[in-house]
């Protein structure tokens, strides 16, 4: 952590879904804090290559883990390959979730069986079967990864989207880990302030919001406030980034999505495909983004 907020040395987090994501910005804060991390996925193939990159680039210890966590058995064998390795999570974070865009009446059963099974029932196996080892212990946390959707509508979205902005295909590495740190603090609410004692924070105002994903990628050291993002980077908008700020306000677009605390005055979170007026503002970019 930037700052040393806690220290999880010598201890073993396992992250589900955890390849792309709000699960790969998660595994990266759990390794920075000094845990060595399991990462998941259903592909064994993109599970090891999240694994090493994440490896590579916090300097950490990770171990990569393929299973499907809606089915019982392959969870059983899948957490007994950690525990032979490691032994049983200190931590676990279930991520895991998918999402289907229909209207309620144009859902099929299909569709709803399978986000049942990967977004809830996912949920309590892995719980389960970690959960037997924590107890004999006598110690371990469970984290359940939510959605904004358990508590907005949309129309034309019988199903959680989960709020969060995805990286197109071809976006630059530093795009996708922008995008999947602003993923991860998108519905944490506005404060005034937050985020600029430190990169970690339990509520953002915009400029923090804007620096805390900005630093996953390494385009910002520190956090910023609006006036200093007037003169960042390169003038202008940018093919993939560019923050937009005066005196008083900052925003983001990342790839088409807007970034915005003003986004969470309407019930969302802070991603919008929105756009607004982009008056008073001075645009400037990332070099080479």
């Amino acid at each position: 952590m930037p700052d040393g907020l806690f220290d999880l040395t010598g201890r073993t987090a396992l992250v589900t879904g955890s390849t792309r994501g709000i699960g790969y910005a998660l595994a990266r804060g759990l390794l920075a804090a000094g845990a060595r991390v399991v990462v998941h996925g259903r592909d064994a193939e993109r599970a090891a290559t999240a694994a090493a990159d994440l490896a590579t680039t916090s300097g950490a210890v990770t171990l990569p883990v393929a299973f499907d966590v809606t089915a019982a058995a392959a969870v059983d064998d899948g957490i007994a390959r950690v525990e032979a390795e490691w032994g049983t999570p200190d931590i676990l974070v279930n991520n895991a979730g998918v999402q289907r865009r229909a209207p309620l009446l144009d859902f099929t059963v299909a569709d709803w069986n399978e986000l049942v099974a990967t977004n809830l029932t996912s949920a309590f196996l892995v719980s389960q079967r970690v959960g037997g080892g924590m107890v004999d212990r006598g110690s371990g946390k469970i984290v359940m990864i939510g959605s904004v959707q358990s508590r907005l509508a949309r129309p034309g979205i019988a199903t959680n989207p989960g709020g969060t902005a995805q990286a197109p295909a071809g976006a630059p590495n530093a795009v996708r880990l922008v995008i999947a740190a602003g993923n991860a603090i998108a519905g944490l609410p506005y404060s005034y302030g937050g985020g600029h004692g430190s990169f970690q924070a339990s509520a953002y105002d915009c400029s923090g919001s804007i620096s805390y994903a900005l630093a996953a990628a390494g385009l910002v050291s520190s956090p910023m406030a609006s006036g200093p993002f007037m003169s960042w980077g390169d003038p202008g908008p940018g093919r993939w980034i560019t923050v937009y700020a005066n005196a008083g306000h900052a925003f983001m677009v990342v790839a088409g999505w807007r970034f915005d605390t003003s986004a969470l005055g309407a019930g969302g979170t802070r991603w919008t495909r929105s756009m607004r007026p982009t008056g008073g503002f001075v645009a400037r970019h990332p070099p080479g983004l």
